[in-house]
């Protein structure tokens, strides 16, 4: 495609924290004598708005997509009928991460592709090109006097120029665009579902603070940007700041950024937008080329009459993606339990799934590979998931190793990476599989898993163990993990050398799969040599440890029964609360529920007093935290811990799809009755259609509810000791309701 020799810019400038260049407008006209159908393609590397004929239509926000543009360069398409007579095509463009001084933590302000955004553009009706990109296109300032993806956008309403995208208006004393390098990058059409408003929100309530800021609480945390309506005066400077919490009746900044050796600068200018008025009746504004992440509004700059409920909107925007799944109980807090984990879903995929939306915004991979299995049972990420994907796979190194956050510029290598990380390589595309019974990922990824397993296998020391990444990140308490590296790192090794194996067999590459499996069962036979005693505890002794090796197969058949007895006796020792970090947290309530734990589970999450997720709820959640701290807080909105809706749904409601890992069309119902619920149901809309299961009690019995897709094998497999009326634990699940019998023996079990 010739249109990558075409990019322009409008300046050699960009954007610093020290000097502000601004967002520019770009306009060419093009004459037409007859009216036709015409294709446009906009490559950019940065964000755009883009407009025909005086009309925005720009597929989504922060389009077209987050990429390290030495690696990728990311086009839409546009179908436009082209008037007779003139025609005006503008653009306005924004730094994204073409040039992002706010993530200078990672080295974004030091990235090798840094420079003014740029774009190029090509528009063809058939096979003939009407129209490229070139230094004859005219280019402006815009009223956004300062845009970085991390901090900010300034926008000074003084500078706007009305009609600027219609071919009425008069260009004559803009400049000419300048000609930009091509980017490195490979061109790739944006194919992912966009970044559009899920809903508006209107202020819970107002107060003013002591320096005469208000702040606009808006009752929860999530995800976007603030509309604001005003009459203001001429000049009049507005600020908006952005926060997740209160402290002592301010904005508590601290908690939304973390780099204290810039604070003295950084606080001033973080997550902030300001606007100016031009003084023309009703202004309206909303950032172009940010998104926050936040609860709470500062506003300065207003006067007592301007602060009405009417000032600010929250537009909550996220990735588009259809809800896939729910569930619901008659537990109050397990039911909102399910609501923030969706919220902290939906508040971490921008274009591809993030850690925050407020700090960082990274691509941190473990939080991604941790949420993949519940966000694909909640939503459709699937396609968002298959671009991301395809650029962990660019940036992976030749020897395989993987940063830790993507996209990156190069950071990431050395820190904040390792196998635990490095999954979401390997578990976005086997939950794909699982669950929508794709293969395209894993066929595009077979070569990324081998460098990835050849890599691995260079890191081993002499006894075949793994210790070089992060660990069980976010003990709870806080303070290094209890869990050894080496058990973490080289069980997780393990665990996707296994996935890699059934992968591979899916999509008949047998040579590969019988490569990957024994390197699995190499990394099982040091574990089990050097990291399991003769008691059956895993070194470190403490619930990651031992659920981690029960989850991912480390013991044999017969020796699974003792070792959970360990993990009960660890649990115990914790007065029955977690007491381990993400990676632990990820398959310790998945562990009591197979051994016939599904109530202690449920116990330690729902249990209000300290440690425990409940607990969060007490103190004011409305988004899953990052930590589980006694008397403070990380972030207020992070997605790592969200697999407990995975829980929800797969075991307390019993949606096990594709439960042989071979048939996405193959069910299994397998709810576990939890004795603190009177009811439980969920569903989940799998690619045969929708499956929905409800159980409810009734006297000392149960009743099941199914829903199953007529293209469905299920199977209903009860477990504890519950039977159907005639004595069976097992029957095929059809449409209709099934009486199921107490056990005599049932009781709770701490």
């Amino acid at each position: 495609m010739d249109i990558k020799n075409c990019f322009i810019k409008a300046t050699e400038e960009y954007n610093t924290f020290e000097r502000h260049v601004p967002a520019h407008y770009f306009r060419k006209v093009l004459f037409s004598e007859t009216v036709r159908v015409a294709k446009l393609t906009v490559a950019v590397c940065g964000f755009y708005e883009l407009y025909f004929n005086g009309v925005k239509i720009t597929k989504g926000f922060l389009s077209p997509y987050i990429s390290n543009p030495d690696h990728y360069v990311y086009y839409d398409e546009y179908e436009i009928t082209i008037e007779k007579g003139n025609n005006v095509f503008g653009v306005l463009l924004g730094n994204g991460f073409q040039n992002n001084p706010g993530g200078y933590i990672w080295d974004f302000d030091k990235a090798d592709f840094r420079s003014a955004p740029s774009f190029a553009v090509e528009l063809k009706s058939g096979n003939e090109i009407i129209l490229r990109s070139g230094t004859d296109f005219k280019t402006c300032p815009s009223p956004i006097r300062f845009d970085d993806y991390r901090f900010g956008e300034h926008y000074d309403a003084n500078f706007e120029l009305n009609g600027w995208n219609t071919p009425e208006f008069d260009d004559s004393l803009w400049q000419n665009a300048l000609s930009a390098i091509a980017p490195a990058g490979e061109l790739r059409m944006a194919d992912i579902s966009p970044i559009t408003t899920e809903c508006e929100l209107v202020p819970a309530n107002i107060t003013e603070c002591k320096d005469g800021g208000y702040i606009y609480d808006f009752g929860r945390s999530g995800a976007g940007v603030c509309r604001l309506t005003v009459n203001g005066f001429k000049g009049q400077k507005i600020e908006l700041i952005h926060a997740d919490s209160l402290k002592d009746g301010d904005l508590d900044l601290l908690q939304i950024w973390f780099d204290y050796g810039n604070w003295e600068r950084d606080k001033d200018i973080v997550h902030k937008d300001i606007y100016v008025c031009k003084g023309d009746k009703t202004e309206t504004y909303q950032p172009t080329f940010v998104y926050h992440g936040f609860r709470y509004v500062k506003v300065k700059g207003i006067t007592s009459e301007q602060a009405t409920n009417e000032l600010l909107k929250f537009l909550v925007y996220h990735t588009e993606m259809n809800t896939m799944g729910d569930f619901s109980c008659s537990h109050p807090g397990a039911t909102y339990l399910q609501q923030i984990t969706k919220r902290s879903i939906v508040s971490n995929f921008h274009h591809f799934p993030t850690d925050c939306p407020q700090r960082e915004k990274n691509g941190w991979t473990a939080d991604a590979a941790l949420t993949c299995e519940a966000a694909l049972l909640n939503y459709n990420p699937e396609r968002n998931y298959r671009e991301w994907i395809r650029n962990i796979l660019k940036a992976q190194r030749e020897d395989g190793a993987l940063p830790g956050i993507i996209p990156t510029g190069g950071w990431g290598f050395h820190w904040g990476n390792g196998p635990a990380w490095d999954s979401a390589l390997v578990w976005i595309p086997y939950y794909t599989y699982i669950y929508r019974g794709d293969t395209e990922m894993i066929r595009e990824s077979a070569d990324g898993f081998f460098k990835y397993l050849r890599y691995l296998r260079s890191r081993t020391d002499e006894k075949g163990l793994l210790s070089i990444g992060l660990g069980d990140w976010c003990q709870v308490g806080g303070g290094a993990p209890k869990s050894p590296l080496v058990v973490t790192d080289t069980i997780t090794s393990m665990d996707l050398a296994f996935k890699i194996g059934e992968m591979l067999d899916a999509v008949n590459i047998a040579s590969g799969s019988e490569y990957a499996r024994s390197e699995g069962e190499k990394y099982k036979k040091a574990i089990r040599a050097n990291l399991v005693d003769d008691t059956l505890t895993v070194l470190g002794e403490c619930q990651t440890s031992q659920a981690m090796a029960l989850y991912y197969g480390v013991f044999d058949e017969s020796e699974e029964t003792a070792a959970f007895q360990k993990l009960l006796d660890l649990i115990r020792r914790a007065d029955g609360h977690i007491d381990l970090g993400v990676l632990g947290g990820r398959v310790i309530f998945h562990v009591l529920t197979r051994f016939g734990y599904g109530s202690l589970a449920f116990n330690m999450i729902v249990r209000e007093d300290y440690p425990s997720y409940g607990n969060w709820l007490v103190r004011g959640a409305t988004t899953l935290w990052e930590n589980f701290l006694p008397d403070s807080v990380s972030s207020m909105n992070h997605c790592f811990w969200g697999d407990i809706s995975g829980w929800f749904i797969k075991s307390v409601a019993g949606i096990n799809l594709n439960p042989h890992k071979r048939n996405i069309n193959e069910l299994e119902i397998t709810p576990c009755f939890i004795e603190a619920l009177e009811y439980a149901s969920a569903y989940h809309i799998a690619p045969a259609g929708k499956i929905s299961v409800s159980w409810c009690r009734s006297g000392e019995n149960v009743l099941l509810e199914l829903e199953i897709p007529e293209k469905m094998a299920a199977t209903v497999k009860l477990r504890d000791g519950y039977t159907f009326e005639n004595g069976a634990s097992s029957a095929p699940a059809v449409f209709g309701q099934y009486k199921i019998l107490k056990p005599f023996n049932d009781k709770v079990r701490i």
